[in-house]
């Protein structure tokens, strides 16, 4: 995928490895991405949020020391700017923090992690109704454009975005954004939203292509569910391959997470195969839910009387 930047085009590789994890031990971690990368992952996706960029950042390190990658630049990195900074005067020195952390010099894309504000310093999640508030998204995406010129981040996005929220930002942004991260896989399918960015040039990357099974905010309605499992079987493949390359046909980008050196084997084996049309009509019948409800984001008390009120409605 081609992603426009202030220096031209930047290429991010079609499958990220995600490291967002209830328990982000960083051993563990630094011998995931080093498998990982020995396999042939290349883009790595994190967040100030996450408590993974140390990890990931030393492992970095790692891999260029064993000479498993020639230069930082083999390497696509996200990470991502948390509500509690999503601040105008505090964009720059989040985005430095986590350079900082990550022991980089620049970032390949930043993304506003949710479109909210937060009282800075407040980082519980989720969110207590008290502390949010309207996002300044006009000042906050100056910043982050300002970020994109000063060469700290080679592209800029945003997480978790409706239409709605992206038709506004694109209506003001000199620099539009490069980027939507969104839950997406066969039981949440974001079929107008992926239509939205598509229409104007905005990538799709899909969090939880898998359902995040065995998380706390995970679900096992992915990786259980039965038309999926018929259809891997047809194919002899197995149901995260078949998300994984259902989100790929999409024109989206997975960010899988595995710790098991044969998942993150076969997570990279789905580029040699393709799904029919049976079995797009069949995951096109697939009932829709989304794996986290917007109510389940902010905590049950505070100035806001849903949190419908707090995203127009929509997410």
């Amino acid at each position: 995928m081609e992603l426009s930047s202030s220096s031209g085009p930047v290429s991010m590789p079609v499958i990220g490895f995600g490291t967002a994890a209830d328990n982000n031990d960083g051993a563990t971690m630094i011998s995931a991405v080093l498998e990982s990368i020995k396999l042939g992952y290349r883009h790595f996706d994190t967040a100030s949020a996450y408590g993974s960029e140390q990890a990931l950042g030393e492992a970095i390190a790692e891999a260029l020391r064993l000479g498993l990658i020639a230069s930082r630049d083999d390497l696509f990195i996200t990470s991502k700017l948390w509500p509690s900074e999503a601040h105008a005067h505090l964009v720059l020195p989040s985005l430095q923090k986590s350079l900082r952390t990550l022991q980089l010099e620049y970032l390949d894309l930043y993304l506003i992690h949710w479109p909210i504000t937060v009282t800075p310093g407040k980082r519980e999640f989720p969110f207590d109704k008290q502390d949010l508030m309207p996002m300044d998204f006009k000042s906050v995406w100056a910043a982050m454009e300002e970020c994109q010129r000063l060469g700290l981040t080679k592209s800029i996005g945003v997480s978790n975005f409706s239409c709605k929220k992206l038709e506004n930002l694109l209506s003001f942004a000199t620099i539009p954004p490069s980027v939507n991260q969104v839950e997406m896989n066969p039981v949440w399918q974001q079929k107008k939203l992926t239509e939205f960015c598509k229409a104007n040039g905005i990538i799709v990357t899909a969090f939880s292509p898998l359902g995040a099974k065995g998380s706390s905010w995970g679900t096992n309605d992915v990786m259980d569910n039965e038309v999926l499992k018929e259809i891997a079987k047809t194919h002899g493949k197995t149901v995260a391959q078949v998300c994984l390359r259902w989100v790929y046909e999409q024109g989206a980008v997975p960010i899988v997470k595995s710790y098991n050196k044969e998942r993150l084997k076969e997570n990279l084996q789905i580029f040699d195969w393709e799904l029919s049309e049976d079995d797009y009509d069949k995951i096109g019948q697939i009932k829709q839910h989304r794996m986290m409800p917007k109510e389940e984001l902010v905590s049950a008390h505070g100035p806001y009387k849903s949190v419908e009120e707090l995203w127009d409605g929509e997410l």
